[in-house]
């Protein structure tokens, strides 16, 4: 049972696309803010889709909140963490940024009541397409995660210390944008080397939907692709840090901000990613 009451207040920083749909979800709030300083247009308008109030600046946010939720791009979550600790909240500090576990310490030992996150799926939009793993002080998590009891987003605890979530979400992202990097790195190398064609040609008598997944991944990953590379090094830190080899993912974080252009596109092509990928990083 959460010790939060229908009055509490949940600060989510910084909402985007799941940041923004998380907050949505968060049916055991009294109030969801948001702060609107530096923020786009396009995040203003998710926001208020979702029905979040806005407050002007972090200090105020922070003043009003029982706890601070962070979802934000991977290599920004220790300068949030520490903008947040600097403030003297006292409240519950909640990471659910893709970032290592190492990482997820470091943030935590800035804060007495912390709880450590990990959002595995896309933003919720039905129940079971999400989760949000937690980890921590038990009780702490549990509270957390009874904010979304009965929504779209499934959140659970588990039997780890802080860090735990981190590593499950590193683990699963090691395959899932790691293999997604892997696969258009090859697509753009067998271009190169003038063998695209037969390539695909292959792939399509040995390796049947891998044609038509480069083509998802395009479209996909693309425009995102700016947020990834920060990821992928945080999934490197994280096998390095227990004595793995992080190659594979350094060179996904190379993948992907050769493809950072793509930002502000609403989708990408194949052609468009092999371009990006055999252009001369600047």
């Amino acid at each position: 049972m959460s010790p939060f009451a229908a009055t509490d207040v949940v600060l989510f920083l910084h909402p985007g696309a799941m940041g923004s749909r998380m907050a949505g979800c968060c049916r055991g709030a009294g109030r969801r803010l948001w702060v609107t300083s530096g923020r786009s247009a396009e995040t203003k308008a998710r926001a208020a889709a979702e029905g979040l109030d806005a407050v002007a600046d972090l200090e105020r946010g922070v003043a009003e909140a029982d706890v601070v939720i962070s979802v934000c791009p991977p290599s920004a979550a220790e300068s949030v963490a520490g903008q947040v600790a600097a403030t003297g909240f006292a409240g519950v500090y909640v990471d659910a940024n893709a970032i290592a576990p190492a990482t997820t310490r470091r943030i935590g030992q800035r804060f007495d009541r912390f709880v450590d996150g990990g959002i595995i799926g896309p933003p919720p939009a039905e129940p079971g397409s999400t989760r949000l793993y937690l980890s921590g002080d038990r009780s702490t998590a549990e509270s957390i995660a009874a904010l979304w009891a009965g929504s779209e987003l499934t959140a659970e605890v588990l039997d780890g210390d802080v860090g735990a979530a981190s590593a499950l979400k590193m683990a699963y992202a090691a395959w899932t944008k790691g293999s997604a990097a892997l696969l258009a790195t090859i697509v753009a190398g067998a271009e190169a080397m003038g063998v695209g064609d037969d390539l695909g040609r292959e792939w399509e008598r040995s390796q049947p939907g891998l044609n038509e997944r480069v083509t998802r991944t395009a479209a996909g990953v693309g425009p995102k692709a700016w947020r990834f590379a920060g990821e992928m090094q945080e999934i490197a830190a994280s096998f390095a840090d227990v004595g793995l080899p992080a190659g594979f993912w350094e060179a996904a974080a190379e993948t992907y901000c050769r493809l950072a252009p793509l930002r502000d596109a609403d989708t990408s092509t194949v052609d468009t990613l092999v371009s990006l990928l055999r252009a001369e990083p600047s």
